[in-house]
């Protein structure tokens, strides 16, 4: 058995650790967003975030089309994806994907400001000109389950807390 399979049976065989999942999403400064529009017409887009709690926040334009998906209240798919440039095996890039409810935040309000303060310390003061911007509105993403994948045959089940579950599937990649 070569080096490689000896590192990826011990992958397969460890259950990664919660904290890589908050790592790379501590890692991560926008977020990969799929929507549906009313038609069921898929919409993928990105948007910078902050976290608070188990929940992610975006300010995002009227101007995109994922902005009117994510106001009609559907639900949302978001992706957090390790950098290209960072991974080893582009095939097997470490990845969290999060099935969210949608909720809007109201203008103005303490949590609006809340949200907005710490998107400004995070992303800088271009959120002081947007976050003015009439077309701008405050988009909650809160997490229902997902799945958090950290190399080949390495994927698991995470909860709306971002805990892992368990391993997806028991049964390995099988070969022609």
């Amino acid at each position: 058995m070569n080096h490689t399979n000896t590192q990826e049976d011990a992958q397969k065989k460890t259950k990664p650790l919660t904290p890589k999942v908050k790592e790379l999403i501590a890692n991560t400064k926008s977020i990969i967003l799929a929507t549906v529009d009313a038609e069921g017409n898929p919409n993928s887009s990105y948007a910078p975030f902050v976290q608070i709690d188990n929940a992610f926040y975006i300010l995002v334009s009227f101007m995109a089309r994922h902005t009117k998906n994510l106001s009609e209240g559907r639900n949302a798919s978001v992706m957090f994806i390790e950098d290209e440039a960072a991974t080893k095996q582009v095939y097997a890039r470490e990845r969290l994907t999060i099935e969210a409810v949608v909720s809007q935040i109201e203008r103005d309000t303490e949590e609006w400001n809340q949200i907005v303060g710490k998107l400004k310390v995070t992303h800088g003061k271009v959120v002081d000109v947007i976050s003015e911007m009439k077309d701008f509105i405050l988009i909650g993403l809160h997490p229902i389950k997902g799945s958090y994948v950290n190399g080949f045959g390495s994927a698991y089940f995470v909860d709306e807390n971002l805990e892992i579950l368990e391993h997806r599937n028991d049964v390995n990649h099988q070969s022609k």
